[in-house]
């Protein structure tokens, strides 16, 4: 694959799930500095005990930026709720450029409970977080999108196959350390996920929407810290959070997004083979 240019995001309406911490809040603020319009969703709006960041915090920084913005508090596993964050975006910017499912289920106890502990509203949550809600996101973006002339669907994945481009589907770990790995609903309906982007890609095309999946690696957000911190594992592989943000930013916005859409790719190994930057904005091409 080539380097693209990079198209101008200014006044682009970017929504952006999962948006009150992590690659969600580094992504937002990428947009942000790039002149987009940008859609915060999440659940978290005032301060957590358990939990760093809010929807409140993120909107703070991208104000701070200029960046038209707006916090939608959103209950990922509620259609209603994602109903009227999308409503909202077209009411307050008139429409949605790029759609940023982010968000996934990744609190509480299900990293700690083995197969026959899940229950099956452990495991129908997983799938309402993970892939239902943005199955239904992409629904309501669609005519909104192909109204405008087009746009862009990134879905944030976890390590499968097809990211590591070989011939066969390397071994799934059961734990690193004392960090479990074995957590069935997270992976099982992200994979799902990825299925549904390859799937729902020729379609979409039609109507010059392109949906990309991005595996953003193990990185060092706020909560695999404290994951990791408690493991008592070394950080140091983790990838800084500027890594996915940045590519979630130039799958954004690429030149000519068909030769990508449908497929699933690593942030950390793309950044590095298209050279770009991590600033955020967009640079000569290579």
């Amino acid at each position: 694959m080539q380097r693209q240019e990079e198209l101008d995001l200014t006044g682009k309406v970017v929504i952006i799930t999962g948006a009150s911490r992590g690659v969600g809040r580094q992504a937002a603020q990428t947009f942000a500095r790039r002149g987009a319009n940008v859609v915060l969703a999440a659940r978290t709006v005032e301060p957590d005990r358990t939990l760093p960041g809010t929807l409140n915090e993120t909107l703070a920084e991208l104000e701070k930026l200029g960046a038209g913005a707006l916090a939608v508090q959103t209950d990922l596993a509620s259609e209603a709720d994602l109903k009227n964050l999308v409503d909202a975006t077209v009411e307050r910017f008139g429409g949605v450029d790029v759609l940023v499912n982010n968000a996934a289920a990744t609190t509480g106890d299900i990293w700690n409970k083995r197969f026959l502990e899940l229950t099956r509203e452990d495991w129908l949550y997983q799938f309402d977080v993970n892939l239902h809600a943005p199955f239904t996101l992409m629904q309501l973006v669609t005519p909104i999108m192909e109204s405008r002339g087009g746009g862009r669907i990134i879905n944030l994945s976890t390590g499968s196959g097809e990211v590591f481009r070989q011939p066969e589907e390397l071994p799934k770990l059961e734990a690193v350390g004392k960090f479990s790995l074995a957590v069935p609903g997270y992976y099982s309906s992200k994979r799902a996920l990825d299925r549904l982007g390859n799937s729902l890609a020729p379609e979409l095309a039609r109507k010059n929407i392109f949906v990309i999946g991005l595996h953003p690696g193990l990185v060092a957000t706020e909560l695999v810290a404290i994951r990791v911190k408690e493991a008592g594992l070394d950080d140091s592989v983790a990838v800084p959070m500027e890594v996915p943000a940045r590519m979630i930013a130039y799958f954004a916005s690429c030149a000519d997004p068909r030769e990508y859409t449908g497929r699933l790719f690593w942030a950390e190994r793309e950044l590095k083979e298209f050279g770009l930057d991590l600033d955020g904005q967009p640079a000569a091409t290579a």
